[in-house]
């Protein structure tokens, strides 16, 4: 019988353990447009952190009691739906369990055969396949409209979204400026041909971030891309060039205190015609959905885009999984594998 992780309780600040029950799913025979699943690869996000509330978002909430969902890599066992067989690899969104029954409302899509057989590994389609590179690439081109030339900023850039915009900004001719917490992270994110890279958890932000475009002899940024909020934005705020565009994607900073955001530079927005946009993956990606799988699919192939996998082991693993998200814990993306 396949188990799942239901919220038993809503958290107040960063979530415990005791937020969480792993729990057994009540069997079922298959009904039409159904399939059955063995999970293979969870995903754990920041996001789900806001799913967490009861608040309206973008994202539904999770139900105290009910089972999690998320991001999957699955295994079809059994199929109603058609288009779908047994032994069919398939993108879903009934994660936070090891399978069972999903249906259309969990957007069960078949891995690309073709890309598979050229070597790519299912997990991909949980990070630079899909929503963090997809993140990434809508954010950068599309909402931040980053050109070669310009000077771009990364928050997090040791994380799944952010280390895939550090390389797709490199593909294309920008100069790279990432942010990351602690020697390791800021070793890899150079690796990545960021230009340069400064620790946040070693200097204030602003004054590493100035000293970083003293030293590359840029006047200021182009693009910020905001995966942290707080210090990091109102740096990029004191820091941006006439018409820069800002990309917020995400603000983990203060996803479980709530904190104020103090802008001492956000003045700066009226006289250096700052454009700043949030966006949600799912608003564009259905539109430019082939376009991406093209290009970052050419990406991967050349190896002009890699990626670091963070990964823990088994089911039961999931929870700490996600805690460690916000304990830096994670170099690239944090998987489950079951």
């Amino acid at each position: 019988m396949a188990k799942a992780w239901h919220l038993i309780s809503r958290p107040t600040g960063l979530p415990t353990m005791a937020n969480f029950a792993l729990r057994e799913l009540p069997d079922a025979p298959l009904d039409v447009d159904q399939l059955r699943v063995r999970n293979l690869w969870l995903s754990v996000d920041p996001y789900m952190r806001g799913r967490m509330n009861d608040a309206k978002s973008y994202a539904a909430s999770f139900q105290i009691g009910q089972p999690m969902t998320g991001g999957a890599i699955g295994e079809v066992i059994e199929s109603r739906l058609d288009g779908f067989a047994p032994g069919d690899l398939v993108l879903h969104t009934g994660g936070w369990r090891d399978g069972g029954v999903i249906g259309l409302d969990m957007m069960p899509n078949k891995l690309p055969a073709d890309l598979l057989a050229g070597g790519m590994s299912p997990q991909t389609f949980l990070h630079n396949m899909g929503l963090t590179g997809g993140t990434a690439w809508i954010g950068l081109l599309r909402i931040a409209a980053a050109k070669p030339g310009d000077v771009v900023f990364v928050s997090a850039a040791a994380g799944a979204v952010g280390s895939a915009v550090v390389q797709i900004a490199k593909a294309r001719e920008m100069t790279v400026i990432g942010s990351a917490g602690g020697g390791d992270k800021c070793a890899w994110v150079k690796d990545l041909g960021a230009d340069a890279v400064i620790d946040y958890k070693a200097d204030p932000v602003l004054s590493a971030l100035e000293d970083a475009l003293k030293k590359l002899g840029k006047s200021g940024i182009d693009v910020y891309f905001d995966n942290v909020g707080g210090e990091h934005l109102d740096a990029a705020f004191a820091t941006a060039n006439d018409f820069a565009r800002f990309a917020i994607c995400g603000m983990i900073d203060v996803y479980n205190d709530g904190k104020a955001q103090e802008m001492k530079y956000l003045i700066r927005a009226i006289p250096a015609r700052i454009r700043m946009e949030g966006f949600i993956y799912t608003d564009q990606f259905i539109d430019c959905m082939e376009e991406f799988y093209a290009d970052m699919g050419g990406l991967i192939a050349s190896g002009a885009v890699t990626i670091r996998e963070t990964v823990r082991e088994g089911l039961e693993g999931a929870p700490e999984a996600f805690l460690g998200l916000f304990a830096g814990d994670n170099i690239g993306k944090m998987l489950v594998r079951l």
